[in-house]
């Protein structure tokens, strides 16, 4: 057995071993979803927030940015936290300030306290999601893993699902403050009883230094990414696009550089050389690129070219959702039987094949068309969530599994980045992109409708090739009878 790996858990186990699991898996699974929950809801809200406080368009997506741009630069460092001092440690102090967070941003006096709250909030976001991976990693035998991720993956589901109602119905009854309220008290519930209850909590070597400047230099190419791909859309390609591009390039050489010389490497390099995990990441992240970016430009299919309200385009897409909860399960036992790569290429291959079928929509195009394309979507990203993020979580010992769950978290942060930016990026090339910033916030796209779908028809095909090159990735993934990092499962058990 591989030292850190969780101890027996079959018939000669201790019968306590169950609760503890339970509990761990009770925890990840609602701070998975609450986290999953705050960004929908506060999409719906943004409008009326923007009214209530006066606030420019900029600003409001400053809301967005600021916290995203705050997760992603601090997922690694947060999950490295976490090897050192317990995972259970990290997420209760998620929990709890991502809570607290929520209750200032529902009582801020004016927008530049919203934007600075919601960094804030972003940097307990950051310590609790990894932790929720390796909470898992850390009390699940190897073969439930996956079982455990795909009620994880289902809870995201449901809660993405749920977020625009819930979102919607509380916006329109108490205003925008009532959807940041509503984390408060479940974030405080489970925040405390995961710091009273004694789960399992098996921190690393305590004695090895924190990697600081790595965690910096990691952290200022991660923001010059996400910074300059979020101004992307509305900007184009300007010199100040170009100078991100080129902070990103000198931020991430400094930090390979760094790591093969440091002592105490933030990444250790054993995880990295393992045969799977690059391979999983790179599935992970087109997976979210490709659904994120399709999403981007359905939405504006479906309000500007269908004239739908937000209400009517959500329930359309519903059934994403509902396919991404009911393939969790099935990708789970199809990996088991399968394997991770008999079940991630053809999923990756469903993502392609629904974004498809979406791109040769118009005016004219049933109901049952529209469906369609999204329930194959999201039965293809429902399986790859599963599967391989089972791969990054169950290929990283015990020990270095916050690290692991901290790369899994930020490529499923920037995939979605990069795909809407690669979307909006190829609109505006094919004629139908945006033009002006219009009065209620919007970007309509220029040209009309007839160039908007002449330009969804050429950048919904580009998509489908960026889900196609995961599924190339996926072909390295562990076949049947292996383990995640590429030896039999009967070695891997002697």
């Amino acid at each position: 057995m591989e030292s850190g790996e969780p101890g027996p858990t079959g018939p000669g186990a201790p019968a306590r071993a169950g609760l503890p699991q339970r509990i761990v898996l009770a925890g990840s699974v609602a701070g998975a979803a609450v986290v999953a929950l705050d960004g929908t809801v506060l999409t719906v809200a943004q409008p009326s927030l923007r009214g209530d406080l006066g606030a420019t368009f900029p600003q409001i997506q400053w809301t967005g940015t600021g916290y995203l741009i705050a997760v992603a630069g601090l997922l690694v460092l947060a999950g490295r936290l976490g090897d050192r001092y317990g995972h259970r440690r990290m997420f209760a102090v998620g929990m709890l300030g991502f809570g607290a967070a929520s209750a200032g941003i529902g009582l801020a006096p004016g927008v530049g306290w919203v934007i600075g709250l919601r960094v804030v909030q972003g940097v307990f976001g950051a310590l609790l999601q990894p932790a929720t991976l390796g909470m898992l990693r850390a009390a699940c035998p190897p073969d439930r893993l996956a079982g455990a991720i795909a009620l994880r993956t289902g809870a995201i589901g449901v809660a993405a699902a749920a977020g625009p109602v819930v979102g919607g119905a509380l916006t329109a009854h108490f205003g925008w403050r009532a959807v940041f309220f509503l984390n408060v008290v479940p974030t405080v519930v489970i925040g405390v009883l995961a710091l009273a209850v004694r789960m399992p909590d098996r921190p690393g070597d305590s004695r090895a230094r924190l990697d600081l400047p790595g965690a910096g230099l990691l952290a200022a190419a991660l923001i010059c990414l996400v910074h300059t791909l979020v101004g992307l859309p509305e900007t184009g390609w300007t010199p100040g696009a170009a100078l991100g591009c080129a902070g990103v390039a000198v931020a991430a050489a400094a930090f390979v550089r760094h790591e093969r010389r440091t002592p105490h490497p933030l990444v250790p390099p054993g995880l990295l050389g393992r045969a799977a995990l690059g391979p999983a990441l790179g599935v992970l992240l087109c997976a979210s690129a490709a659904l994120f970016g399709t999403l981007f430009v359905a939405t504006y299919f479906l309000q500007d070219v269908l004239a739908m309200d937000p209400l009517e385009s959500g329930v359309r897409v519903l059934p994403l959702a509902v396919l991404m909860v009911l393939a969790a399960p099935a990708a789970a036992a199809l990996s088991r039987r399968w394997g991770p790569r008999g079940t991630a290429v053809p999923a990756m291959a469903l993502i392609a094949l629904g974004i498809l079928v979406l791109s040769p929509l118009d005016r004219g195009s049933p109901p049952l068309a529209i469906s369609g394309g999204f329930l194959v979507l999201g039965a293809g990203f429902g399986a790859v969530m599963v599967t391989a993020t089972a791969v990054v979580v169950r290929h990283a010992p015990v020990a270095r599994a916050g690290v692991a769950g901290g790369l899994q978290q930020t490529a499923m942060n920037i995939g979605p980045v990069l795909g809407v930016a690669l979307a909006a990026t190829l609109l505006t090339l094919a004629g139908g992109g945006p033009r002006d910033t219009g009065p209620d916030g919007t970007a309509p796209y220029g040209g009309g409708e007839d160039a908007f779908l002449s330009a969804m028809g050429t950048t919904l095909p580009v998509l489908a090739a960026v889900a196609v090159l995961g599924a190339l990735l996926a072909t390295r993934l562990p076949g049947p009878g292996t383990d995640p990092s590429g030896g039999s499962r009967r070695a891997s058990r002697s």
